[in-house]
């Protein structure tokens, strides 16, 4: 009993309780950062604690300042001037080695499209499929403008409402949402593809896109077959990208 009266020991053992608490009493376990974190945070307020007056620190490193300097404790020295180093490079090593890892999957951005889809209980073909809605120019903006609105009332949450892919809830998924304005996307893939993606989403997509699929739902049950091809236009126009040409894919 007169060991727990001392104040290095009550130090340890507050230490080792919030440790055995933090690392096995929360579940789900904390990440190590946290973990070490919140230690951190337990031994600054032991640090507080045993330093509030002059009696009690004396009394906190008396066991210190014993064990370094007297002569009787020269075994426990030399404990801990094998075991500590021992300690600090088994830490340093687990840090600094290899761990084993499975294999990287390759992932495909921009995945084959199907020869053809279901499309609320029809069949599309999407190989050479264009835009049907471009064969009429003159409703050409109307086309736009009901695209504009599609997009904003359905679109503009995740891909942003400069549809660079950063819209509210961009930040929250892996992937992120795709950024029309980089040529990268949609310049380089034909309206047909746009179509399948959009009608399809994240579930539609083949197994060489995983193991990130898109989190885009598919939107064939919430869009018309006319309101898909003109959300696919607004894309174009207000990026001012171009769709590619089937025959350009050759």
């Amino acid at each position: 009993m007169n060991l727990l009266r001392s104040r290095f020991a009550q130090a340890v053992l507050i230490l080792i309780v919030a440790f055995v608490v933090l690392k096995f009493g929360i579940r789900p376990a904390a990440p190590w950062s946290v973990l070490t974190l919140y230690m951190a945070i337990v031994l600054l307020a032991v640090l507080v604690f045993v330093s509030s007056d002059s009696d009690s620190w004396r009394d906190f490193v008396w066991p210190i300042h014993a064990t370094l300097v007297d002569p009787n404790r020269r075994l426990a020295r030399l404990v801990f001037l094998i075991v500590l180093p021992l300690l600090f490079g088994y830490y340093a090593y687990t840090q600094a080695a290899a761990k084993p890892q499975a294999p990287p999957e390759l992932r495909a951005v921009h995945p084959a499209p199907p020869a053809s889809i279901q499309f609320r209980g029809k069949e599309i073909q999407i190989t050479g499929l264009d835009n049907p809605l471009r064969k009429d120019q003159a409703s050409y903006k109307k086309h736009v403008a009901a695209g504009a609105e599609i997009y904003i009332r359905n679109c503009m949450y995740c891909h942003g409402d400069n549809l660079d892919g950063r819209g509210h809830f961009a930040h929250g998924f892996n992937p992120p949402p795709a950024n029309f304005q980089d040529p990268g996307t949609i310049a380089m893939l034909q309206e047909a593809f746009l179509f399948w993606r959009i009608a399809k989403g994240g579930p539609g997509l083949p197994k060489e896109s995983t193991p990130w699929n898109s989190v885009m739902p598919a939107w064939e049950d919430r869009l018309t077959e006319e309101q898909t091809w003109q959300v696919i236009m607004y894309l174009y126009d207000a990026t001012g990208q171009h769709p590619r040409r089937w025959e350009e894919g050759h």
